[in-house]
This record gives structure tokens, sequence and C-alpha cells, in this order.
């Protein structure tokens, strides 16, 4: 057996020894009294190795680097990441004992950037998000090495049939529950992989489950979702790190998505103090914008007098977003006051003025398409 073939048996199966000691994520239920025929769950994916639900993704990605002969020993290994992504593929990276490059905007949160150069990792900064792709292609060429490409490869390297999924994995967790079948799963769209593997996954496995997905301000997915457009871009990227980008990515597929919601950044990060205190830990912003879609559809089937469950993802730890989320500062100067929106989340009784909200948001982004 040649020396490259043996290496590449040694990499997949350190990566597999790696998945083996991982234990799967737990699912959280969360109580609101004032829906008592909904139950509510949190996938939370921060319980990972490497802290967010990236982690599955990274291995994902190494997986089918590796299987289709574009990695080798000694190869560079480069990615375009606002920071989760990058955090995990520089852990594994490191087990491969690979040089890593994040390619990433200079407004990503520093504890991110911490994360990457503690694995090994080393953080290319670029002034705005639509120059990553092309930065990372240019290094790729530099250093002879190998660009994962999250953006374009993240639906194709899942196995959405089953492997441990993030779909099979709620399905099983919800077995003894008093809705196992989600009536709801609601996801947010980085790169468009989980709500991909979500959405294949009901429909392979034939489930009545249905995909929400929801997109922050400074972001296309929700325009192409509403309007068929696949050519939509913009000029600047997302304030909620991890999700959202400035173009329509490959591994976005809107036919498996039921339904989309547009959610002002203001109101995601209310959403996400209110988790926080609720869970009695920090939650980042990500997983905030995913609660103003659960409340959307909760408010929904509340009204045609529904039963049923709705799970979501708590996507990773929002201890990696102090300077910012959590940050009266950083708040203020974005021009951000959460105290209204977190009055409505905390009176049942105005939820519907949040709705509203997104509501308004969706009609804007259409109108201005």
């Amino acid at each position: 057996m040649s020396s490259t073939r043996l290496w590449l048996q040694n990499a997949i199966r350190t990566i597999e020894a790696d998945f083996n000691r991982s234990a799967d994520t737990h699912l959280i239920p969360i109580h609101l009294p004032h829906y008592p025929n909904i139950d509510f769950y949190l996938k939370d994916e921060s319980s990972h190795p490497t802290g967010s639900l990236k982690h599955r993704l990274a291995r994902s990605l190494f997986l089918y680097a590796l299987a289709n002969g574009w990695l080798r020993e000694g190869s560079t290994v480069i990615e375009a990441s606002s920071g989760s992504t990058a955090v995990s593929e520089a852990y594994f990276a490191r087990l491969l004992n690979l040089p890593f490059i994040a390619v990433m905007p200079a407004s990503t949160s520093p504890e991110k950037i911490a994360a990457i150069t503690f694995y090994g990792g080393q953080c290319h900064l670029v002034e705005n998000a639509t120059q990553m792709i092309s930065e990372s292609q240019r290094l790729a060429a530099e250093t002879k090495g190998h660009f994962l490409d999250q953006f374009t490869y993240a639906e194709r390297a899942t196995d959405w049939r089953a492997n441990n999924n993030i779909a099979e994995s709620i399905f099983s967790q919800m077995r003894l529950e008093r809705h196992p079948v989600p009536r709801w799963i609601v996801a947010s769209a980085g790169t468009g992989g989980t709500s991909a593997t979500l959405g294949r996954f009901v429909r392979y496995r034939r489930h009545d489950t249905q995909i929400a997905c929801v997109d922050p301000e400074n972001s296309v997915f929700f325009d192409a979702f509403a309007t068929g457009d696949a050519s939509l871009t913009l000029q600047c990227g997302s304030k909620i790190e991890g999700i959202g980008r400035p173009r329509v990515e490959a591994s976005f597929m809107p036919n498996v998505i039921d339904t989309m919601f547009k959610v002002p950044d203001e109101l995601s990060i209310a959403a996400t103090h209110w988790l926080s205190n609720h869970l009695g830990r920090r939650v980042g912003a990500s997983t905030g914008c995913n609660w103003l879609g659960v409340l959307a559809l909760a408010q929904e089937m509340h009204q045609r007098g529904e039963h049923g469950s709705i799970v979501s993802i708590l996507c990773d730890s929002g201890e990696r977003y102090a300077h910012s989320y959590y940050n009266d500062e950083w708040l203020v100067k974005q021009g951000f006051d959460l105290s209204p929106h977190l009055a409505m989340l905390n009176a049942p009784e105005k939820e519907h003025e949040i709705i509203a909200q997104l509501k308004r948001c969706d009609r804007d982004a259409i109108a201005s398409q």
C-alpha cells in the first residue's frame, strides 16, 4: 500500500474515532404556559467538542475532502468562515496535523479568533464579507492547498439519509415525547446545509414535519426563496454571526424548505437575551433568530387550534459574543435598543406585535427586490 493511501486511511480513522468519542447533543424542552398544546425543544449543538452546530459540518467536510482525494499529507486547509465553522475545522486540521487558514471578516468576534488560534489555525482577515470566497481561492492556489468551501459542499458532504445526522438525532430523541413527530423544525441558514439536511430527511422518511428557515437582515436567502431569483447579491454581510449571506450559496436548497421568515437584527438579539435569561446561560444570536421563527409558527398553530411540537436549534454558546451581543457599549454603537422587544417577549399577550414586525420585515424585503 502506498504511503499516500496509508495516510488517507489513518486520517479517516482519526476523524471517525473523534465521532465515536462524542456523545449526542441534548434536546432541551422549553415550557411556555400560554401554549398548553404546543411543546418546544432546542437541540443544543453547543455541547459538541468545539462548541457549535458547525462541528458536524466540519467533520463531514473533512471526510468528503479526504474521500474525494482532495486532501493529502501536509496539505494546507483553507476555509471562508465568519467563525464557528473555522473553529471546528481548525480542531480537525490539528487532529490530522495539517496547517489551517481561516478567511474571515475583520468584524469576527475576538473570542472566535482566539479559539481558532488555540487549535493551531491562522486567521486571515478581510474588510468585507463579500471578499471571503475570492481570497480563499487565492490562498488555496498560492499554498497549493485545498479550499474546503463550506458554502458549496455543505449540502452534499452531509449524509442526509441517516448516519446520525442532526435530523435523525432529533427524531430519535423525540420518540417518547407527547408529540414525537415535530410539526415544525426551525433552522437558520449560513451555508444552507442544515436546512437541506432536515428537509431531505423528513421527505425521505415520509414524515409530515415541515421545515421553516429564518434569515437575518443583510442576507439574500429569504429574498431568493420569496422571489425565486438565485442571482441576488448584497454588498455587505450579516451582523448575526454564522448565518445570512450576501449571495445565494450553492448549498441553499429552497425546494426543501416550507416557509421562511426575515428577522430584524435588533429583534434577533433581544430574543437572544430573552432565551439566555430563560435558560440560565448565554446563547448566540443565531439561536435568538431561530426563536423568532418558533414564536411565529406557535402563534399560527395556536390560532388554528393545532396541537404539536416545534424543534429548533441552539447553534452555539453566547460566551463567544461577550464583546458584542452581550456588551452594552456595542449595542449602543449599533443603535440597538432591546428594551421594548424584551418587554414584548416577556408579555405573552404582546407576542402578536413581534409577529407583526416579522411580517413587515418580510414585506419590506420582497418590496425592495
